[in-house]
């Protein structure tokens, strides 16, 4: 069982890592694979969602399979499929050595309570309007940390060393880094370098994270993860597969804690723990006498899960309850910040940042690089939410990935002619640095690029007279309110390249009948 156990999540995470490569513009306006797969297999994004916005994702139901697997089984999906504690288990391994007393294992007995305190807090949390659950849980934690913080990094280092070897210019091995770079674009390469902000600071989270297992294996599993809580909860009675150490045979060796990947303390006999097990199946395994079965039964079998004092919990709810209405004031809420620019079919901004679970599944499928993570622009409520930022991408006119990809519906997938008539912004000129206006120089770049049906920049001619005193026409555009639909494309291909003399920002967007004032 261990060893299939192993095979379980060598091939989890490979159908993780393979569906987030596959979360990519592949040249195609259709996906066609569910890339978020892994997303809505967590209950814990579900019920978060469902009590912040008080309505019922069709998304959310698939969640339930995780959930009617660990009312039998347990923290399974812990242990045999969630692609973060695999990562944990293979950094852990570094440290552990087989069949030998390791210093770090049971040194944190006082930490078991606090992944259920974080619960607590999310739930809590999120019945009054905060949905914090994408920040902790697991999967978005991981795919957020993958996409955003190492992804970058991956594709420069590839396509530095690729580039290195094209430039040697010789025979054999040129012709082979150009095949290989054209074979891993699209694939496991962006077809443009992707740069995130933010991007740094949520890599050394994840940094953080995984190395956490180098002071007890699976440090995160064990006394941190939410959804980890949440499954140990949902399986207390693990009535498939629930460990039973005979006092008899026992020698009392500690090999079986010593192994055991989720602290569940199956010795001294009678003490283990049903909600922290894995199911890993290593301590039957390690067993030098045969002392321990794992097996069904509808007997309870264990006495050590964590006793989680009422007044605790009651201090960690009421401490979210309050954190709400302190998060969620803000200058954000008073006045649109200008960057807040959201992506097409995004949910009015309070809807969206309560259904948003910060995956960023959106901005790594963003064929322009353009959508990036928020930090101050929508408050702590906000934080990690897609914006885009015309600047380093624009919203591509022809394109609906982000809608394709969003597991929550925060992002509504539309209809190519929907969307493309949809507003998310407005485009202004400054007219101290347009070309036109301010040197007297005709430029039409950005009335050039601009994609909306009719143009939405034109140009009015004026009669003007060049420094060597010769006359000629020169054009100078405006912006029609009524067409502009804040794609950003203007001001990403503006040739004044450190502010651009044209700039989108989020007013006159569809989703707030407030803002169309134009």
């Amino acid at each position: 069982m261990k060893n299939l156990r192993r095979i379980s999540q060598i091939l989890f995470l490979a159908l993780f890592f393979f569906l987030l490569i596959q979360t990519e513009y592949k040249g195609s306006s259709e996906l066609g694979l569910p890339v978020k797969f892994f997303l809505d297999l967590s209950p814990l994004i579900a019920l978060s969602t469902i009590l912040a916005t008080h309505a019922v994702k069709a998304a959310s139901l698939f969640s339930l399979i995780t959930v009617v697997v660990s009312i039998f089984f347990g923290r399974v999906f812990c242990g045999w499929v969630c692609p973060l504690g695999t990562l944990n288990t293979i950094v852990g391994w570094f440290r552990m050595r087989k069949g030998k007393p390791t210093p770090t294992d049971g040194r944190f007995p006082r930490l078991r309570p606090v992944k259920y305190f974080i619960l607590v807090f999310i739930l809590a949390a999120a019945v009054f309007g905060w949905n914090t659950a994408g920040i902790l849980d697991p999967i978005s934690l991981t795919i957020r940390s993958l996409a955003i913080g190492y992804n970058p990094a991956v594709n420069r280092i590839v396509r530095v060393i690729l580039d290195s070897a094209y430039a040697l210019d010789m025979p054999g091995i040129s012709p082979a880094a150009d095949a290989v770079y054209s074979m891993m674009v699209g694939t496991v390469l962006a077809f443009e370098q992707p740069v995130f902000r933010q991007m740094i600071p949520i890599a050394l989270i994840f940094s953080v994270i995984l190395g956490l297992n180098l002071l007890a294996p699976r440090f995160w599993c064990r006394y941190l993860c939410p959804l980890g809580a949440m499954l140990g909860i949902i399986g207390t009675k693990q009535m498939m597969a629930r460990v039973d150490v005979s006092s008899e045979k026992c020698v009392k060796c500690g090999c079986c804690n010593r192994t055991c990947q989720g602290d569940a303390t199956p010795f001294p006999p009678g003490q283990w723990a049903s909600r922290e097990c894995l199911v890993c199946y290593n301590c039957r395994d390690v067993c030098p006498v045969t002392a321990i079965s794992i097996h069904p039964t509808m007997q309870r079998t264990g006495e050590g899960n964590v006793d989680l004092e009422r007044r605790w919990l009651l201090s960690t709810g009421a401490a979210a309850i309050l954190s709400v209405p302190i998060v969620t004031l803000g200058e954000h809420r008073e006045r649109v910040h200008p960057e807040l620019i959201r992506p097409p079919g995004a949910l009015p901004e309070t809807d969206f940042v309560k259904t948003c679970v910060k995956c960023g599944e959106c901005m790594k499928v963003c064929l322009t690089n353009g959508l990036q993570p928020t930090f101050h622009q929508a408050g702590l409520e906000g934080l990690w939410t897609p914006i885009l930022v015309p600047k380093l991408g624009y919203c591509e006119y022809h394109c609906n990935l982000c809608g394709q990809v969003c597991p929550t519906g925060a992002i509504q997938l539309l209809k190519i002619e929907k969307k493309q008539k949809t507003k998310i912004g407005l485009a202004t000129f400054d007219k101290s640095r347009c070309i036109p206006y301010a040197y007297n120089r005709n430029c039409g770049v950005c009335e050039e690029h601009c994609p909306a049906q009719g143009k939405a920049i034109r140009f009015t001619d004026e009669e003007s007279v060049d420094k060597r005193g010769r006359a000629f026409i020169l054009k100078k555009p405006y912006v029609i309110p009524q067409i502009c639909i804040g794609c950003g494309i203007c001001e990403n291909k503006c040739p004044v390249v450190d502010i651009p003399a044209i700039r989108v920002s989020p007013i006159n967007e569809s989703r707030h009948d407030a803002r169309l004032f134009l």
